[in-house]
């Protein structure tokens, strides 16, 4: 047995965090133990615990989250460990040395806001000397500066994060992050400070607003040493530091990108000054942002010469981040790197980018060394290089990913290369967004909060990666904003006009699905309690402003954002699709209040349970009147419109809605229409309403619209648009058009969900669902996720001969409904198992090497020279069609072409064809 990844409040040995309760997690493995019969939970100010001061034990501890009582002090380390006995009798005590670390708390700062002098508007650099006077034992730095800060400590950098203090709503907050820096202490010391301009006095927002929240660089710092005999000295920012300037110039914040120039100061005074002291608005808090590091390093993949002469790098990957190289270069040697998602006629382009110049300029003093800029990050996959000395060689230059530190948890693998590629994509999408918190995109003049993007994503994020501690602090700055708006969560933060603040459905409602995935994913009832009064208020707010006008227990009012960048809009560049703004609302609203509902439920708040669920209930019944017929069907005709009502559980028959989802699928051709709110969800509801050969079409088929057709066209992260890129491949358009923007990619959640079968019927997983969906067109699918309990596995492969075999894995003291596909006895069986591995083979009922049924479109059929043959011989006029491409009879099928008695199909025609069709095997 094995204890191990002991976590506080979600987060591996957090330093410096805003500790409102503590929570401790732990993962037992390596045992023959099924669950656990004695836990026990130390905590000590020690590492040899020999002062505990707070035990926790009992039978029914849980893993996913403990709270633990202790009364934290500022500036203090504890030290954490679990013992475990399992029913088997084995025992084992976690060994890794796990801890957390207060900061200052409510201790009063004894470093002041320092600034540079009125009119001194470089980038400074912040300096102070001092010694240490005897043998340090301990040294912490507590420190922020705006807009951003980078600290150094004897030449070498403070830590391994960038972009601090991280985004805030700086007129209320400022955090300041911890730093153990006992390693870096000499005799003889300087501590430096640079400062650059960031989201808080650079260009930010839509309206590419410089100084939003203040015009003037500031810092404040406390660096703390313990020594060997007790006592503490306490370095703190005062007037007492000195300054100059920085050879820095970034531009006008993150979207302009950033000046190193090393010959700034060449011919001209640079001396030493005085800084005077200062203040900001927002309060100084401990920090609630996961830090920002590089992760992988990504090489040059080719060095392509356009025909316009320019020299660019192709990293064979959109990412966000930006470009480390190694420079050796004559003095005065100016390069220019600009850059860009993609080619067009083969040249450099960043028209998408709109106003933001997205360029790093460095001017060499002369000497050899690695660059990389401080203040800001990119998105591109294309780098385009100018005035480089010489050749340039690949090996120089090296890209680094940079996002908010989240553990990957979720792993999947296909038989299908491309389904490989969109998982692939996804995540990078993730990435490339989560640079502290969720943006919409990472390169052009925007990168902001918007909060559907999240809401739809948060799902498949959560699969993807242990986002916990990430969306906390996302949650966190929702909060702070919400409070100011009396209820309403903002469609986008930062909110830089609350008079035109956007109030809308699917985008708001992330103030309640976002805290219910959270919930059932980690089993933190803490956090939900913390994020109750936001989802509560939420719901509030919609239900007063409706109260106001008569209680209609709709949400019709109010401008909506609806099925954003949906097809079936004016036309295919419209801002939103065709698919009633209102009913998307209203049902989104009955959600978030049943979510509520819920979470007062796991909460215990009785009242509260009864008046959410009620509540959720009239405007279900209100949405069934205003929508639907009598006879249950839908008056929203739309992809989108049935889409939401299955996934809201809005309908009065459900077979008969799904009957007529299927028949606006086959009117439209079987091509995609949704936007934001409706392909998101597309595979998932489909999958879960009886409709997974349909899910599985819209997920691989290859055409436009559709995931696989964007891969086609060379993309390796999520598009904006379905329409992003053209047949040719040109863009098509400047306005709105990112390269990398992750909501689309939510559909992931279905290759989870549903493709490999993952869901969680208790928070956490503690006790999951495992029902694999198994299709030839995959051939096999592997998923590996890393719960909050240990790690599930689900496996499945169609073997030569027919028969499947699945996998499935179950970790310590959680249990699984499994359900086997298509198994011998009851065409589906279900059972219950324990942890440890379970494997299973058998021939199922279905012949799974068949590569077509009834259903099958006949698009799906036009490159099998075998099917074509046989529709030739048995219907030439219907092959005449297909080889036509006749966009109706591409998306018709052996069921549909029966109807078509009246134009020559003839009834024994389509059955010999069908007898045929259905032998086909791969």
């Amino acid at each position: 047995m094995k204890i191990s990844k002991i976590k506080i409040n979600g987060m591996t040995n957090p330093v410096g965090y805003a500790f409102d309760s503590v929570r401790a997690a732990w993962l037992v493995t390596e045992t023959e133990a099924k669950k656990a019969d004695h836990v026990r939970i130390e905590a000590a100010e020690d590492p040899g615990f020999e002062n505990i001061i707070c035990t926790k034990e009992g039978s029914a501890l849980d893993s996913a989250g403990e709270e633990l009582e202790i009364r934290l002090k500022c500036r203090t380390r504890y030290y954490v460990r679990v013992s475990v006995r399992g029913d088997n009798g084995e025992e084992a005590v976690s060994e890794e040395c796990a801890y957390f670390e207060t900061a200052k708390r409510e201790e009063p700062w004894l470093g002041s806001w320092i600034k540079p002098q009125p009119g001194d508007r470089f980038h400074p650099i912040f300096e102070k000397t001092f010694s240490a006077r005897g043998d340090v034992t301990d040294a912490r730095l507590y420190i922020s500066g705006v807009g951003m800060y980078t600290a150094a400590l004897n030449g070498e950098k403070v830590g391994n994060e960038t972009l601090t203090p991280y985004f805030s709503d700086y007129h209320t907050e400022v955090q300041y992050q911890t730093y153990d820096v006992t390693d870096q202490i000499r005799e003889d010391n300087t501590l430096c400070v640079e400062l650059g301009n960031g989201w808080y006095k650079g260009a930010f927002g839509l309206s590419y607003t410089s100084g939003i929240y203040g015009s003037e660089y500031q810092m404040i710092a406390e660096l703390h040493l313990k020594y060997a005999d007790g006592s503490e000295d306490v370095i703190a920012s005062d007037e007492s530091w000195l300054y100059r300037g920085s050879d820095t110039e970034d531009g006008d914040g993150i979207y302009d990108g950033e000046t190193i120039n090393r010959l700034l100061w060449e011919g001209r005074d640079n001396p030493k000054r005085v800084p005077v002291s200062g203040g900001v608005e927002g309060s100084l808090t401990e920090r609630y942002s996961v830090p920002v590091t590089e992760h992988e390093s990504m090489p040059v993949r080719q060095v392509i010469h356009t025909p316009a002469g320019e020299t660019v790098l192709d990293f064979g990957q959109n990412f966000a981040g930006y470009v480390q190289f190694h420079a050796d270069l004559p003095k005065g040697t100016r390069v220019v790197l600009d850059f860009g998602e993609i080619l067009q006629q083969g040249n450099f382009y960043r028209e998408n980018y709109r106003r933001a110049k997205s360029q790093f300029v460095y001017v060499s003093g002369g000497r050899e060394e690695i660059v990389k800029p401080r203040f800001t990050f990119f998105g591109f996959r294309y780098v385009r290089v100018s005035g480089w000395d010489g050749e340039v060689d690949p090996e120089d230059f090296c890209g680094k990913a940079l996002y908010s530190e989240m553990e990957e948890t979720g792993f999947f693998v296909t038989g299908h290369e491309n389904v490989n590629r969109l998982f692939s994509n996804a995540k990078w999408g993730q990435k490339s967004n989560s640079i502290d918190f969720p943006t919409d995109c990472p390169q052009r003049d925007e990168r902001l909060g918007w909060t559907g993007d999240a809401q739809v994503f948060s799902g498949a994020a959560s699969y993807n990666m242990n986002t916990a501690a990430f969306y906390n602090k996302f949650l966190h700055d929702l909060r702070t904003e919400q409070v100011k708006l009396d209820g309403i969560l903002p469609g986008v933060i930062p909110v830089l006009d609350p008079e035109n603040v956007a109030y809308a459905a699917v985008w708001g409602d992330i103030a309640a699905f976002l805290p219910t995935v959270l919930y059932e994913r980690f089993a933190d009832k803490k956090a939900l309690e913390a994020y109750y009064p936001m989802m509560k208020d939420w719901v509030d707010r919609i239900d007063r402003d409706d109260s106001a006008r008569g209680h209609h227990y709709l949400f019709n009012f109010n401008a909506q954002m609806g099925d954003w960048l949906a097809l079936d809009g004016r036309s295919e560049q419209s801002m939103k699709g065709g698919t009633d703004d209102y009913f998307i609302a209203s049902c989104y609203y009955s959600m978030s209040a049943k979510m509520v509902s819920d979470a007062a439920g796991a909460l215990g708040y009785t009242e509260d349970r009864a008046h959410y669920g009620a509540l959720s209930g009239k405007i279900r019944r209100a949405v069934l009147r205003e929508y639907f017929t009598e006879s249950g069907k839908l008056a929203v005709d739309t992809q989108t419109g049935y889409i939401t009502a299955l996934y809201s559980g809005i309908y009065r028959e459900k077979e008969r809605l799904v009957e007529d989802f299927r028949t606006r699928l086959y009117k439209d051709c079987y091509k995609l229409k949704g936007g934001f709110v409706g392909a998101p969800l597309m595979c998932r509801v489909m999958a879960e309403n009886g409709m997974e050969q349909e899910a599985l079409y819209f997920l691989t088929q290859e055409g436009y619209p559709g995931w696989m057709h964007c891969i086609g066209l060379g993309a390796t992260t999520i598009w904006e648009r379905w329409n992003s890129v053209l047949e040719d491949g040109t863009m098509s358009g400047t306005m709105m058009n990112s390269l990398n923007h992750f909501a689309f990619g939510a559909v992931v959640e279905y290759l989870y969900r549903d493709v490999a079968g993952l869901k969680a019927l208790e928070p956490g997983f503690r006790k999951a669902s495992i029902a694999p969906q198994i299709s030839k067109k995959l051939g096999f699918a592997r998923l590996s996720y890393d719960s909050v309990y240990g790690t599930f596995r689900s496996e499945w492969k169609i073997q030569k001969d027919g028969s499947v075999n699945i996998l499935v894995e179950v970790p310590f003291g959680c249990s699984a409904e499994v359900e086997l596909p298509y198994a011998p006895a009851l065409d589906k069986e279900v059972f219950e198992v324990g942890a440890g591995v379970h494997e299973y083979t058998y021939q199922p009922t279905k012949n799974m090497n068949a590569l077509y049924d009834k259903k099958t479109l006949f698009v799906e059929m036009v490159d099998d020279e075998r099917a074509m043959e046989a529709i030739g011989r048995h219907t030439p006029f219907l092959k005449l069609l297909l080889d036509q491409r006749d966009e109706e009879f591409l998306h018709e099928s052996l069921t549909g072409l029966r109807e078509l008695f009246y134009m020559g199909f003839a009834e024994e025609q389509v059955d010999a064809l069908a007898e045929e069709l259905l032998r086909l095997e791969g």
